[in-house]
């Protein structure tokens, strides 16, 4: 998902889907009173695809004077609502004053409660509460830090609480006269976590003899499992009735039901239709699929016939990995990554096998990446999502041909694909359905086994040619929601449970999809049994986490351990070589803690998990992802090129880059929170001492692996369209290409972990398009053929780009912007150096934060510093030298110079005289004439570095 900007006064997530209405799974009969839907969505256009059922995200509490309004208002107000919090066995949370009244409970089994009259009628049991004047036990604020101001309300200690959680349930409060004036429903994961937290069997088991279901449903009353022979259309073959036992329903059927296909009907009370429904729902843990998704297939995981040939030697045979120091990671859609891809056969192209050809163009463009050092490729979501139809026959395409014939600035090709794009085979895959399961539209046949097979194939492949495989994971929200929604699952078997709610009872779309709740116990199970189930069953290598901050730290943490405690012995898998990372962003309902300490960027330090470094993407490229378009920033000419936009004063502009300077060095130093430099003011500064705009620190990671330094990512435009956009018009290609390059060069030589997109190597544009989610494989073409770019296939689609259509329109008409095929040969050739160069010595991937501030120094600081120029040098040990050890065994001493203004610049340092610096064997003998020219004279300290170029100098260490 997105890659927001700290610095950015909205939280924004642009690929999700945002739309206002009355849920449809209402029943007609019901006027829905919902809050004003304002206060947590920004005031931002986003995308609408096929949307959800979605209620208000307002919050509210209820006043005195609410409470004390009259009864036709306590009609309009109250069991659509659920304000209360059954928080433990024995402790009911409501943000009331009942003064002499009374407050009670009310259960009824069929959901016949209503209010006529000031009354409330049609329950089973009525139990009067005993308000707590002690307040609400420690241990339930410290899991609901949202509620801690509520009162809390006795329950009998000899309730049997157990059965009422299966009925529709409510709080009221009457006065002397018997009338309610005051009604809500209640939001029950606090008490089931209490009574009902599972740690047994969940799912499909297979043994020689039979087949045993598992389903943990709580609140259901009745759960049947149809059986089906086929994966679509005919009569169940057989339907049976589950069992339950302490929250779980269970059966045992005979071995012949492998193979098959089942569905789980749940009877169970629903808040959002205040009735009690039959739902129809996949099995959460299902491990296979119907072409429709509509229906689980029983698949045994661990069957060989779904293994390739060495599959379970894999762990053995997989690519070295010495320190997650050493990862780098390059990120792909695999439907980009061959869809256009002639020397993929039809059949392959946009799946899962593209990867198993060893001779494609795709397959060896990766072959020179791994070779030069890229260790992981991090695949978009391969799970099952909503989105794109799994059964090809159904996808619609627009012929190719015609949009070749049109003009580079129309808005003709995005009207006809912008037309077909909810039909053809095109998705990010951010709406995730069900977790478990690879998606069926990467598979050759979505129905059967094929999708576990080729996922596996394809593993197998990237880890043969030295790539490991990390999965884009979406745990933070799911599509479907409510008893009808065809994507629901979730919601369908414990309603009101897996997805987090507001304090009126609807559910939070801070995400702008339903956003789950891994605060909730068996939430954080279903996240953790995924994640290992990923890492066993299809030996995945890495994970990373779509708005981590929206997940509980507890949880990250857990998942952490659940992984390292993978051994290759009993699972066949090393867990300790599984890393993980994701987006740390602060916002919505859990930001601040809101909902208990989230996963967020600055309370992840000290637990080895990565999060994207936001800041040193701003300050190399300028401005946010929703800012203005044009400002600039340390490549893109700030201060030294500028493109009109107004910077304010020269001075200003000064101050603002050399800001900048000062963010991307303490990101090249991983973003170390306690990593010392001197600032551009001359003061000696940590990291979190250095601050944004807004007073947000800059660094705030512990170690160097908590750190993932980008400049771009499948968000936002391409790293080549957002240099084009920010620089000036009248700059040549060839500068633009520099640009690209000398951008992806400071992610290369950081300390921390470089993470590129796929195409930042090879010029690759998206035609402007800057949330190209749902455009198609025209606006997402990738060529590792190397003859086309992508650049001018026409206005990106309107939806996101309209309000800049008067800034890209004149870059696609003019022909200068669209690079050559020896523009795209020379982007590969200089990055494949850089990862030569990352690779050939340990001293660019630092293990510790001490190693870090022992051996890494920044030069040009303090007050006299030369605009547009970083210099870094890493120092390493030799024998005898006192707490330095020696790291590396050909270079002593390493110089990086950054300039990245328009003119050569000249450098001299006193503090760097007299060493033995060469330029870099591999840029000696790079294509690169102007990286060839730069200069060290060792006589004065003096380093000579033509425009917009990143030199690497090193001394060879003394034999």
């Amino acid at each position: 998902m997105l890659l927001l900007s700290s610095l950015s006064p909205l939280p924004l997530h642009s690929h999700s889907n945002l739309h206002l209405f009355i849920p449809s799974s209402s029943p007609p009969h019901l006027k829905l009173p919902f809050p004003s839907p304002h206060s947590t969505f920004p005031a931002t256009p986003f995308r609408i695809h096929n949307p959800p059922p979605i209620y208000s995200s307002s919050s509210s509490s209820s006043s005195l004077q609410q409470q004390s309004a009259s009864s036709s208002q306590m009609q309009n107000d109250s069991l659509l609502y659920s304000r209360a919090y059954w928080v433990t066995q024995s402790v009911i949370a409501w943000n009331v004053d009942i003064g002499n009244a009374c407050c009670y409970l009310l259960a009824s089994k069929n959901a016949s409660l209503t209010i006529a009259n000031s009354q409330i009628e049609g329950e089973d049991l009525k139990i009067q509460l005993q308000e707590d004047r002690a307040g609400l036990p420690a241990n339930v604020v410290e899991k609901f830090p949202h509620i801690r101001g509520y009162k809390a309300f006795k329950l009998p200690p000899t309730l049997d609480v157990k059965p009422l959680l299966k009925s529709q349930l409510a709080v009221v409060i009457c006065g002397s006269d018997e009338k309610c004036w005051n009604c809500t429903g209640l939001q029950l994961p606090g008490v089931i976590d209490e009574l009902f937290a599972y740690s047994g069997p969940l799912g499909a088991f297979f043994s020689e003899e039979a087949v045993s279901l598992y389903l943990w449903a709580p609140t259901a009353q009745e759960v049947r499992a149809h059986i089906y022979k086929d994966p679509s259309g005919g009569d169940p073959i057989e339907t049976v009735h589950l069992e339950e036992e302490h929250g779980v329903w269970r059966t045992k059927g005979p071995k012949t039901w492998e193979g098959c296909y089942y569905v789980y009907e749940v009877c169970v009370y629903h808040p959002s239709t205040l009735r009690v429904e039959k739902c129809y729902a996949n099995d959460p843990y299902a491990r296979g699929l119907s072409s429709d998704g509509r229906r689980t297939f029983l698949l045994d995981i661990n069957s060989d016939e779904l293994k390739p040939d060495g599959w379970d030697d894999l762990a053995n045979e997989k690519p070295i990995l010495h320190s997650f120091s050493d990862i780098s990671i390059y990120e792909m859609h695999i439907r980009d990554f061959s869809a256009s891809d002639l020397s993929v056969q039809p059949e392959f192209r946009g799946g899962y096998l593209a990867f198993t050809l060893s001779e494609s163009a795709g397959v060896l463009h990766l072959k020179k990446l791994s070779t030069a050092g890229i260790t992981h490729i991090h695949l978009l979501p391969t799970f099952q999502f909503a989105g794109v139809d799994d059964q090809k026959e159904n996808w619609r395409f627009v012929d190719t041909s015609v949009l070749e014939t049109l003009p580079p600035d129309s808005d003709q090709q995005q009207a006809l694909i912008t037309a077909i794009q909810n039909f053809d085979g095109y998705n990010w895959g951010y709406n995730p359905v069900l977790w478990g399961v690879p998606k069926g539209s990467y598979a050759s046949c979505p129905n059967g086994p094929y999708r576990t097979i080729e996922f596996r194939k394809m593993v197998k492949a990237l880890n043969h040619i030295g790539l490991r495989v990390v999965l884009d994971t979406v745990y933070n929200h799911l599509q479907g929601s409510g008893p009808f929604d065809e994507h629901s699952v979730l919601d369908k078997i414990v309603p009101g449970y897996y997805l987090r709610r507001n304090t009126d009872g609807f559910i939070e779309h801070s995400t702008c999809m339903n956003n789950t709740a891994s605060e909730h116990f068996m939430v954080g199970r279903l996240i953790l049994d995924d994640l290992v189930h990923w890492a066993v069953n299809y030996k995945i290598d890495g994970f990373r986490f779509d708005l981590m901050g929206h997940i509980m730290k507890s949880t990250m943490v857990k998942a952490k351990h659940a992984l390292n405690c993978l051994a290759k012995e009993k699972d066949g898998v090393d867990g300790s070589s599984i890393y993980i990372y994701g987006e740390g962003w602060d916002f919505g309902e859990v930001a601040k803690n809101g909902r208990g300490i989230n996963a967020s960027q600055f309370n992840l330090p000290g637990t080895q998990i990565g999060s994207f470094n936001d800041r040193i993407r701003d300050a190399i490229l300028g401005g946010s992802p929703f800012g203005h378009p044009l400002q600039q920033g340390f490549v893109t000419g700030l201060l030294l090129q500028p493109n009109g936009h107004d910077h304010g004063t020269e001075a200003n502009a000064k101050s603002m880059l050399a800001a900048l300077m000062d963010h991307i060095q303490i990101g090249m130093a991983a973003n170390l929170r306690d990593f010392v430099l001197t600032n551009s003011k001359g003061e000696e500064v940590k990291g979190s001492e250095i601050s944004t705009h807004d007073g947000t620190p800059v660094a705030y990671a512990s170690s160097p692996t908590e750190t993932i330094n980008y400049v771009s990512a499948h968000d936002n435009e391409t790293l080549f369209d957002i240099v084009s956009i920010k620089t000036p018009m009248d700059i040549s290609v060839a500068e633009r290409c520099r640009i690209n390059h000398l951008a992806t060069s400071i992610i290369a030589l950081s300390q921390g972990i470089p993470f590129f997109h796929s195409g930042d190597e090879i010029l690759r544009s998206k035609s402007l398009d800057r949330d190209s989610y749902n455009s198609g494989d025209w606006f997402n073409r990738l060529d590792f053929t190397y003859n086309c770019n992508n650049w001018g296939v026409g206005l990106p689609p309107r939806e996101k780009n309209e309000k800049n259509w008067p800034l890209i329109k004149p870059r696609l008409a003019d022909p200068s912007f669209m690079p050559q095929k020896i523009n795209i040969l020379a982007a590969v050739d200089n990055f494949l150096n850089l990862l030569r160069i990352r690779y050939s010595s340990p001293l660019f991937r630092l293990k510790t934060a001490n190693a870090i501030q022992q051996r890494v120094r920044f030069h040009n600081t303090g007050s006299s510093w030369v605009c547009g120029v970083i210099v870094m040098s890493i120092e390493d040990g030799h024998d005898g030298f006192p707490g330095l050890s020696q790291l590396d065994p050909i270079y002593s001493f390493i110089v990086v110079v950054v300039n990245a203004s328009p003119k050569e610049v000249s450098f001299v340092s006193p503090v760097l005289q007299s060493r033995s610096l060469q330029l870099h064997p591999i840029q000696a003998l790079s294509t690169d004439d102007l990286v060839t020219s730069s200069t060290y004279e060792a006589s004065s300290g003096r380093f000579v570095v033509p425009q917009r170029t990143t030199a690497v100098f090193v001394e060879p260490r003394k034999m």
